[in-house]
């Protein structure tokens, strides 16, 4: 019986034009993480179920994979990136230097309905300052997201921000902070039910009145000075709202202030979430929607020590970033990393074949060689069909000291009677 080759719903296989896309994304930003001095970490897909759920409850415990697993024990796979954190740095705190500047990008998995760009398996990509409290650390993660995300996007990105602290005090002016976990999961859930519905699930927790000054408050907006001005009138003023004005002076003094929008409807779902929040938007496709969230969590790590560590970060969701990218057309899907190849006249040449692929690897030109004699035009056609824009043919047995000659695949054009240090200059130029 031969079994189907399916695979679950929310999960993909990944060709070579796919991986190859999202690995050179990822390069790209790990490159500009490592420009802030930024270090990479990781810890296991596996984790006791206690430690995910220990501030996880609600919504994220309905999306979890958990499992008893074959010694018995109560296991979930990670369903973020930010929750191992929390246990890596209780477990390690000793032997890491604060503030704690990492990057951590790998798989998580969540159990939701998948939708474009949305799937139950994919890579996040987070980036946190641990150890500081201070507004540099917060403008430090809105400046890595502004300067990476241009990068990786191609094009402009909008930054929204808001203080979770100012929301839970105007919660306090209104009486109804107690209420405060589903409120918030209410409030972000805005741009996908929309103000209609969202009016009705807040009028059924707080009251018709109440539920309309919620969504007065977070309908506010205007420049980020008339944002600010008209949220600290309706919250009150205090360490919040100066927090986000000083967050104002840097942005206007590093010259990113355009693309930072102060927005008070963006709360974030999860609760551990203390201070500043933050998501992001492809500027030409915003309805793709966030790529880029996160926020100041500075209670997160007492949940597995005494000690606690103030934190601030946000994760990158590659995969809707691609998926926007991609609808953008700012992907170059190619099949191969080489730019050249070898072909084979003669099997029995292999080992000649590679010592010339060599020198120009060794010149930093990725060059494939064929592995089977086959006709040229064959050949041609195959370095075509993946993307190669040069083969080289040997014109005799042995080619590092034979004359060659270069066939240009996208022109279809030969260049005949060239030694291996003049196509090094013809790739390189």
């Amino acid at each position: 019986m031969i079994i189907e080759p399916k695979v679950l719903k929310g999960f993909r296989d990944f060709l070579p034009a796919d991986e190859i896309t999202r690995r050179e994304l990822l390069e790209k930003l790990e490159a500009s993480f490592r420009t802030y001095g930024f270090v990479p970490i990781d810890t296991p897909a596996l984790e006791y179920a206690e430690i995910l759920l220990g501030k996880g409850a609600g919504e994220t415990e309905k999306q979890i994979y958990r499992f008893e697993d074959n010694g018995g024990r109560d296991v979930a796979l990670r369903f973020d990136l930010t929750v191992p954190l929390a246990r890596f740095l209780a477990a390690h705190k000793a032997e890491l230097n604060f503030p704690f500047k990492r990057y951590h990008i790998s798989k998580v998995w969540r159990g939701e309905n998948t939708q474009r760009g949305r799937y139950r398996e994919f890579i996040q990509c987070d980036f946190d300052i641990i150890g500081s409290d201070s507004v540099a650390s917060d403008f430090e993660i809105l400046h890595i997201m502004y300067n990476t995300l241009r990068s990786a996007a191609g094009g402009d990105v909008n930054i929204h921000i808001n203080h979770r602290g100012l929301f839970n005090t105007f919660l306090s002016r209104l009486g109804i902070l107690d209420k405060s976990v589903d409120i918030l999961r209410t409030v972000d859930k805005l741009s996908k039910i929309g103000k209609e519905e969202t009016l009705k699930l807040l009028s059924d927790s707080v009251g018709d009145k109440k539920a309309e000054e919620l969504l007065n408050f977070i309908g506010i907006k205007g420049s980020y000075t008339e944002t600010l001005k008209a949220m600290t009138s309706a919250a009150g003023s205090g360490p919040d709202s100066e927090r986000l004005a000083a967050i104002h002076n840097f942005l206007i003094d590093s010259g990113i202030s355009d693309s930072v929008i102060l927005d008070p409807s963006i709360t974030r779902g999860l609760d551990y979430y203390t201070g500043i929040v933050f998501e992001s938007f492809l500027a030409e496709l915003p309805d793709i929607g966030s790529i880029c969230s996160g926020g100041r969590y500075d209670n997160l790590v007492g949940l597995y020590s005494q000690d606690n560590l103030p934190g601030v970060g946000t994760s990158i969701g590659i995969d809707r970033l691609i998926a926007g990218l991609d609808a953008l057309g700012r992907l170059k899907k190619v099949q191969t990393y080489a730019n050249a190849a070898i072909a084979c006249v003669t099997e029995a040449s292999g080992g000649a074949y590679q010592a010339l692929a060599e020198l120009l690897r060794k010149e930093g030109i990725a060059c494939e060689v064929f592995l089977a004699e086959d006709k040229l035009t064959k050949q041609f056609q195959s370095a075509e069909k993946k993307g190669i824009c040069w083969l080289i043919i040997p014109t005799s047995e042995n080619p590092l000291k034979s004359p060659l000659t270069l066939r240009d695949l996208q022109k279809r054009e030969n260049r005949e009677g060239l030694g291996i240090d003049e196509i090094i200059g013809i790739l390189k130029g």
